[in-house]
């Protein structure tokens, strides 16, 4: 069998990219160590395996040297002030996907006749935050629906997801690439990004953040959708805002704002109570994080910037080593009917499967833009959805 000459440092950096070291793909293919070695070179089939193995498009091993990947929309992300240098296969993967559901959805919006949706791009990073917030906060009716009365922050973040699919927004959560649940998604590489489109708004959420987290990351995104400004975004809360944190230090006031407006939580904070004590409490009240808790605390006047920074370091290791066991004790994906419409987006899904009964797409289009496997996962999708379609029964199909 023809063998397929492949550098050594395309292979490596494709375990890299991967994030998967060289050990556990050497235990995978036998012959692995001999190809790093230049000993030996892979067949075609071995290599077409390598490359779903570490999920890299076949063609970069036929290339002189690896490619510099950069994140397709403005990168937000930094540590320490300064911008990561690289971005996972897995972040790529799913914002490809994302624009992939979003070119379609923006195509269905002009077939429709949609109109624009006003609030894209209706401000700037110059607006003032407060007044922004209040658009926000009267577009989501949640002076006279809030937050606060969700049962707990999974409601939360199920009634802000509803009341965005409301407004117009395409909204995606999933803590896994596409349905691979072989593929988990980094809190600690991003949070969530947004994609600003005036027919096709999208916001995508990391959910294997903690639910307060999703609630944050939800506003923050929609705060970038309000300055018509793309971005994959780390969200940190107590980050300075730096020449090139300018964009998210805003979206994180409209964001804190939206969430847990100044003059209420003046009213209910209690500066003698107990500092941890009191942070639970109101995360509890409000429904966001403990981080954005002791953020808020800082604007109130309520901790000083050392106080705030001391916090906020041993609050946000705290909850690293709650995520940390949380990630060993899960397992599984879930109900995929259930997970669907956390990660497709009911006004996404809606539109697909309407369109395929109805003839304008393709069933081999659905399938690839939902992740099902066949016509019968379609229409049970369909059904998850409350959709009665009665194109179905007279098509023949399923």
């Amino acid at each position: 069998m023809p063998r397929v000459p492949v550098k050594p440092e395309l292979l490596r950096w494709a375990c890299e990219r991967a994030g998967k070291p060289e050990s556990a793909l050497a235990e995978k293919f036998s012959g692995f160590t001999d190809w790093l070695a230049g000993a030996k070179a892979p067949t075609f089939k071995q290599l077409e395996d390598f490359a779903k193995a570490t999920h890299t498009p076949i063609g970069f091993f036929f290339l002189q040297q690896p490619p510099v990947e950069s994140v397709p929309i403005p990168d937000f992300r930094t540590i320490d002030s300064a911008p990561l240098s690289r971005p996972s296969a897995n972040l790529l993967d799913t914002i490809y996907l994302c624009q992939q559901r979003q070119d379609w959805f923006r195509q269905h919006a002009l077939l429709m006749g949609d109109e624009p949706l006003r609030f894209v791009g209706s401000v700037s990073t110059n607006s003032d935050v407060l007044r922004t917030a209040t658009k926000i906060r009267a577009s989501l009716d949640l002076d006279t629906r809030p937050l606060t009365q969700a049962r707990n922050s999974d409601d939360a973040v199920g009634l802000l997801m509803a009341r965005l699919d409301e407004l117009g927004v395409l909204v995606m959560v999933s803590g896994i690439v596409g349905n691979n649940t072989h593929r988990p998604l980094d809190p600690g590489e991003f949070r969530g990004f947004a994609l600003s489109d005036d027919l096709a708004p999208l916001i995508f959420v990391n959910g294997a953040d903690t639910k307060a987290g999703q609630v944050f990351t939800l506003a923050h995104e929609l705060a970038h959708l309000w300055i018509g400004e793309s971005g994959v975004s780390d969200i940190t809360p107590a980050s300075s805002p730096s020449p090139r944190r300018m964009v998210e230090h805003w979206c994180n006031a409209v964001a804190a704002e939206v969430l847990v407006p100044l003059a209420s939580f003046k009213r209910s904070l209690k500066p003698s109570a107990e500092l941890f004590a009191e942070m639970k409490r109101l995360s509890v009240l409000f429904r966001v994080s403990t981080l954005v808790i002791l953020r808020r605390m800082r604007d109130a006047g309520h901790l000083s910037k050392d106080e705030h920074a001391s916090a906020h370091e041993a609050e946000l290791a705290r909850l690293r080593d709650i995520m940390r066991q949380r990630k060993e004790r899960e397992e599984g994906g879930g109900d995929f009917y259930n997970t669907s419409r956390y990660r497709l987006s009911p006004r996404f899904a809606t539109a697909v499967i309407s369109s395929t009964y109805e003839g304008r797409s393709t069933f081999t289009e659905a399938f690839r833009l939902l992740g099902c496997r066949n016509v019968k996962t379609l229409e049970n999708l369909g059904h998850s959805l409350n959709l009665a379609n009665p194109s179905w029964a007279e098509s023949g199909v399923g």
